[in-house]
Formats: structure tokens, C-alpha cells, sequence
């Protein structure tokens, strides 16, 4: 065993349990260490207070003033904690969170110093924007860029900081972050489902979006990780043979939480309860050191936020429990990948989730109308839904037999489908009150008791209504979940307003009654989006014949799938919803094409030198160990030479055949890689890398992890799957 994995090893072996105290309860200490509405009444004036809760509920702009006691109030608090700076938090197109950090203090008069924030630096600052990704919305040079407060996501402290969540936009004005579309979304959604709501309940005055997202990750020891130069630097493992033992006996899901594991997740959610992320369900996933989190649902800015902020607190607890926290989602070839499902509905100031049948006609004809709609989005937008949790790293997990297809579909169960079918079938135009009293109490009237045996769900399907609400299953462990949640509640947003210009031409032309004119244009999109409902297995070859049958787009591939977010469709969505401009649209679609090929471009170099400069050596000394073993048995063993060296000449050849296969295809590899770099459009580069560089990555892995086999385990360089998956 190589000298770094058997340290890897022994420290692993000689780690401690660390001690967690537990003596609150978890309602006692949430929302601590946030400037949330309790604490606001507590520090606040009350015209503060107010000025910011209706910034808040209504959207309304906060004065100046407002901000300067708001600001001061939360200086106050942050300083009554040991916070000594203050950042603007925000989410950049990097995929990561981004902090300047400053301080509270401020030299005056007379050599003396004093704490100052004030309103301007709690609602706008100033970062230098120039090495965060713009898609060409400005130039290198132009290096300014605006940070603005989001007063509806809470001020939190982290560590000892006071985290101020902003968006973040260009000096020319428009979004360089994933908050700021989010919002336009959110607020779009809002708009368009209110308007909707009111032909069914005039006190509806908002709909909010909600979502709740389940976080799978691996947890590698930190050491183990650290003797991987592809986990340190792609964040996951480019070579490695598998395991004997992997996950066939499926006895990790659900198992019992191993005790090192269970204590990084108490401290873990001691530091969610105290920042007010909701956390709830912990558990062992499929694959072995494999484990979800899962908080209860939130509004979807919220959640957003609290997602991205709960990936970098993983790093930071796993660290000191010396675990490495993996969130790509593919780290290990032979075992499930990573997801981070997005639990999506909406809900209104009135109570009532949108998604969820009532207890009478009206209310389901509600339910229905939302439901309907949002299959409806769906179908329309199918291929642009399927952008949005596009990335190098989701391709690796994507209908590869643990997580959703490419295709998007939606999965509703055998009894909505009836539903809907019987409602396929009611007469175009005026309905009989026979035929009203038919389709409120027979098929309407009963979708409670037909739900109420619902409850089975399919984990092939990307897009599945489980209740009460849809689940995107697709989305990657890595992603944030911004980028979704903006789709979706954009193209929701857009069918919705559609639906109502149609309902209230049918109501103005027809002279028909609300009742009849929504039933009327509900039976329509039955019809017209029949093709993206799919109840069976999306993993199979069938449905892909069958999904190109009914038209849904199949893009397997990044370079592919991104391609539906310019199209003159999607542009026009987004300005037509005012989420998004075309310069914004196009910009974003530059970055993560720019993104994709950055990924593989690293993948590729790191790959070719582990290859060459860690499993190429290792092979070639152990074959000269090999090679002294046979000079010597050819002096003792003269006349049985050739019986006797036979096993050790043919390893020799074997191990020589597979050097020559790593040699000529990283050689491969890097001359693809030369070509794509020279290409001036990134479109066909990010094909090349796709088409011409990424599938060597195949080719050298097989042979290297083929040595893996054949080579002494006392020299092999790496640590091995079975010592990172199975080490407690």
C-alpha cells in the first residue's frame, strides 16, 4: 500500500467521534442567529418594522430613512453577538455563493474609532464584478457591478459576520446573479395565479411559489479524498475500479446512520436550526456513505437561498468532523449518483395549496385548473425545462438507470389519468344540467377519494405530481436551484395568463359561464399535451422510440439541451414575463455553454495526469518487479523455465498492453483537446469537447482501472473504492 493511502487509512481508523451538545431543543435555538420578524419586533421601531414587512409582503420600496433604522438596528443586533463585519451575500453565475467582507468599524476625530453601518451599505454595494462570469454583458475592464438588498430573505449571521443575501447586477442594469430572475419569476407566478384564483375566490390577493428540495451527498473521509487528485480538483473520482461490494444488497438505504456520519449531521442541523433552515428528514441513501437532507417546505426565494447556504455550512461541519462532503453528481462510476429533487407548488394568502384537491367541486375545479395548466407549461416547455438542470455534471447521472431520463415527461398516477380523460370527454360549448351536475359531482366532487389511494410515485419520471404537489426529480446535487425554480415559474406563469385570456374570451364570445368556459378550455389542453403525460418506465429504449413518436425532444447532452434557452421561443418567454431580456437570456446561455466546456477541459487534463504520472509509473514498476521475479526463476528452474514463467510473462504482456492503451488514447485525448481549444465558436467547441474529448475519457479509464486489478495493492497510488465507500 502506498505511503499516502496507508496514512489516508490510519487516520480515518483513528478518528474520534466528536461530541455534539443537544440540550436545547431544536425549537428553542431556530432562527437565532437571523434577523428575522421576531427579532425585527424586538429591535425595531414600528414604523421600521412596518416599512419593512410590507417591502416583504407587498413588494412596496423601502425609504431611505427606513433603511437607515433598519440598518442601525441590525448593527445593533449583529454587534450583541460578537459580529465584527457585514457582507453582501449573493449568488453569482458561478454556481457558488460570493462575500466581500467588511467591518463595522470606522476611524473619527481625534484618533478614535467607532461601529458604523448605515442604510447605504446595508441596501447597496459595490464589488468588483470584473472575474465573475457575464456571458459578454461587459467588458474585463469594466469592472463594476451592484449589489442590492433582498429585504425578503433575511439578514443572517455566519461565524461572525452579519450576511446581508443581495442580488447582483451589471453597472448597465441587468442580472449577473441567479436571485434576481428568481425574483421577477416569483413575482410573475404571483400575478398571473392570483388573476387566475379570483374566477373561484375573490379574497385571493397573492399566490406563493413554495418549494422544498432534498439534498443527496456522499461523505468521504477528508484524508482519502485528499490522496485523490480528481476529488480535490473535479470533485469526483475520474478512475476506479469498482468495489466488490457496492450496492447490490441495497442494505445502506435507510440502514442505521453510522455513528461518525450521524455526528456530522447533528452538528449540521444545530448550524441549519440556528441560521433557520427548516432541516427535518436525515437519512442513508442507495449507494454506500450515501445520505439526504430535507427540510420542510418554504417560499421558493427562501428555500433557494437556504440551499446554497446550506452546501458551503456542509463543507465547513464535514471538514471538522474530517469528512469531505461530495455534491457532484457522479462521484463514483458503479454506484447511484447524486440528485437534489425540487418539491414545487403554489399557494395562496388564503391558505389553500393550489395543488392539493378540496372538499368541494369548486374547490377541485380550482385544483384542476392549476393542475392542468402547469402539465400544460410543462409540454410547452418541455425542452427548456430540460435546459434548465443542464451541466456537465448532471449528464453523468441523467437516464443512467438511478435518475430520471433526458425526455421530460410527467408521471400523475392511473387515477388523475382517468380523471382527466373522462373530462377530456365533456361536450365543447353550453353544458346540460345534467351534464353540470354529472361533471361537478361525479368526476369533479371525487378527487379526494381517488387521491386517497394516489400515493405511488415513479422515480423514472422527471417531472411527478406526488399529492399535493410536483417534484422535479432531475435537478443535480450540484445545481442551485435557482435556474429550475426561474423556469418553472416562469412557464407556469405564462400558461396561466394565457389560460385566463382564453377563459375570458369564451366567457365574452360564447356567452358562456365561467364554469363552462374553464371546463371548455381545460378539456382543450387535456388534449393538446396529451403527449408529455407517461406513466411507465423512462429508463427503457421503448420510451425513447415512443417519445420521439409524440414529438419530446431527446437531448441526452449539455451542448444539446442548451440550446431550447435561446431559442425565439424561450427569448420571448422571458421578455414577455419580464424575467429576463434578451441580452440577459443570451448571457446566460454563453456562461454555462462556457462552463461546460471548462469542466471537461479540466477533467481531461487531470485525468491524462494521473494516467501518466501516477498509474503509468506505478504499472511499469511493478512490472519490472515482475520481470526480476522471471529472471530468476529462469536461473533456478533452467529446463521448467517456460512452464513455470508462463502465468508471470503473460501479466507482463497484459500490464505492457494496457500502458500502451493509456499512452495512445491520452495522446488521443490531447490532440482532441487542441483542436477544440482552437475553436473560435464556443458552440463547436463545447460539441468537440462533448463528441470528440469526453468519450476517450472512457477509453484511458478502462485500462487504468484494469492495472488497478492487476497491480500490487501494497504500491497502487490511490485510494480505492472499496476504502473510500466502506470506511467508517
Amino acid at each position: 500500500m502506498s505511503t499516502l493511502r496507508f496514512h489516508a487509512l490510519k487516520e480515518s481508523f483513528a478518528h474520534k467521534p466528536i461530541p455534539i451538545e443537544e440540550s436545547l431543543k431544536r425549537s428553542e435555538i431556530f432562527g437565532k442567529n437571523v434577523f428575522n420578524e421576531n427579532t425585527m419586533r424586538q429591535y425595531l421601531t414600528k414604523d421600521a418594522f412596518l416599512g419593512v414587512m410590507s417591502a416583504i409582503q407587498d413588494g412596496t420600496k423601502i425609504k431611505r430613512s427606513i433603511a437607515d433604522q433598519v440598518a442601525s438596528s441590525m448593527k445593533d443586533w449583529a454587534l450583541s453577538k460578537g459580529v465584527t463585519h457585514y457582507t453582501h451575500w449573493f449568488q453569482p453565475l458561478t454556481g457558488a455563493t460570493a462575500e466581500k467582507h467588511d467591518a463595522f468599524f470606522e476611524t473619527i476625530e481625534g484618533g478614535m474609532a467607532i461601529e458604523k453601518f448605515g442604510g447605504n451599505q446595508l441596501v447597496q454595494q459595490e464589488p468588483d464584478a470584473s472575474s465573475f462570469p457575464s456571458g459578454g454583458i461587459r467588458n474585463t475592464f469594466e469592472a463594476r457591478g451592484y449589489t442590492a438588498w433582498d429585504p425578503t430573505s433575511p439578514a443572517f449571521i455566519y461565524g461572525t459576520t452579519l450576511c446581508i443575501p443581495t442580488i447582483f447586477v451589471a453597472y448597465t442594469g441587468e442580472a449577473l446573479d441567479y436571485k434576481t430572475p428568481l425574483l421577477r419569476a416569483l413575482q410573475a407566478v404571483d400575478s398571473a395565479a392570483t388573476a387566475v384564483c379570483k374566477y373561484f375566490d375573490k379574497n385571493v390577493k397573492k399566490v406563493t411559489s413554495s418549494l422544498g428540495w432534498e439534498q443527496e451527498y456522499f461523505l468521504i473521509d477528508k484524508l482519502m479524498a485528499a490522496s485523490r487528485p480528481d476529488i480535490s480538483l473535479t470533485g469526483r473520482t475520474l478512475l476506479g475500479h469498482s468495489s466488490a461490494k457496492g450496492q447490490q444488497l441495497d442494505d445502506h438505504y435507510f440502514g442505521s446512520i453510522p455513528n461518525r456520519a450521524l455526528n456530522f449531521m447533528r452538528e449540521l442541523e444545530t448550524e441549519c436550526m440556528l441560521l433557520g433552515i427548516p432541516v427535518k428528514t436525515r437519512h442513508n441513501e442507495v449507494a454506500p456513505n450515501q445520505f439526504e437532507l430535507a427540510p420542510i417546505f418554504e417560499e421558493a426565494n427562501l428555500a433557494v437561498d437556504h440551499n446554497a447556504l446550506l452546501m458551503d455550512i456542509m463543507g465547513r461541519v464535514a471538514s471538522r468532523h474530517n469528512f469531505k462532503v461530495l455534491l457532484h453528481e457522479k462521484p463514483f462510476a458503479g454506484v447511484n449518483g447524486s440528485g437534489k429533487h425540487n418539491n414545487w407548488s403554489l399557494s395562496t394568502d388564503t391558505g389553500v395549496n393550489l395543488l392539493a384537491p378540496g372538499k368541494t367541486p369548486m374547490s377541485n375545479l380550482q385544483f384542476l385548473t392549476f393542475f392542468i395548466n402547469t402539465i400544460k407549461a410543462v409540454h410547452t416547455y418541455e425542452a427548456l425545462l430540460r435546459a434548465s438542470i443542464a451541466s456537465a455534471s448532471n449528464d453523468h447521472r441523467l437516464g443512467a438507470n438511478e435518475a430520471p431520463p433526458a425526455i421530460m415527461s410527467v408521471f400523475i398516477g392511473d387515477q388523475l389519468t382517468k380523471v382527466l380523460e373522462e373530462l377530456e370527454g365533456v361536450t365543447k360549448g353550453k353544458l346540460s344540467p345534467e351534464e353540470k351536475t354529472e361533471l361537478k359531482l361525479n368526476v369533479v366532487g371525487k378527487i379526494p377519494d381517488v387521491l386517497l389511494d394516489n400515493t405511488d410515485r415513479n422515480r423514472t419520471s422527471p417531472f411527478a405530481f406526488t399529492g399535493n404537489k410536483f417534484e422535479f426529480r432531475a435537478v443535480g446535487s450540484l445545481a442551485n436551484c435557482g435556474n429550475p425554480m426561474t423556469v418553472l415559474n416562469t412557464i407556469v406563469a405564462k400558461q396561466l395568463k394565457d389560460f385566463k385570456k382564453e377563459v375570458d374570451t369564451l366567457i365574452a364570445k360564447k356567452d358562456l359561464k365561467k364554469d363552462e368556459a374553464v371546463f371548455n378550455v381545460l378539456r382543450e389542453y387535456i388534449k393538446s399535451s396529451r403527449a408529455i403525460l407517461f406513466e411507465g418506465n423512462g429508463y427503457g429504449k421503448e420510451w425513447e422510440k415512443e417519445a420521439k413518436k409524440r414529438g419530446l425532444s431527446n437531448n441526452k447532452t449539455t451542448p444539446e439541451a442548451l440550446k431550447a434557452k435561446i431559442s425565439k421561443e424561450s427569448i420571448a418567454l422571458f421578455e414577455d414575463m419580464k424575467v429576463m431580456s434578451k441580452t440577459e437570456t443570451e448571457a446566460r446561455y454563453e456562461i454555462e455553454v462556457e462552463a461546460y466546456i471548462m469542466h471537461v477541459q479540466i477533467e481531461s487534463r487531470v485525468l491524462g495526469d494521473i494516467a501518466r504520472n501516477h498509474i503509468v509509473p506505478t504499472a511499469v514498476k511493478y512490472q519490472n518487479i515482475l520481470v526480476e521475479n522471471v529472471r530468476g526463476l529462469k536461473e533456478i528452474f533452467e529446463e521448467k523455465y517456460n512452464s513455470v514463467s508462463k502465468e508471470q510473462i503473460n501479466l507482463i504482456e497484459e500490464i505492457s498492453n494496457h500502458i500502451e492503451g493509456i499512452n495512445i488514447n491520452v495522446n488521443k485525448m490531447i490532440d482532441a483537446r487542441k483542436v477544440a481549444n482552437d475553436m473560435k465558436d464556443i458552440d463547436k467547441k463545447a460539441h468537440s469537447y462533448c463528441n470528440q474529448v469526453k468519450p476517450l475519457f472512457d477509453d484511458i479509464r478502462y485500462h487504468c482501472d484494469k492495472l488497478e486489478l492487476l497491480i500490487d495493492d501494497e504500491i497502487w497510488p490511490l485510494t480505492k473504492y472499496r476504502e473510500m465507500l466502506f470506511t467508517r
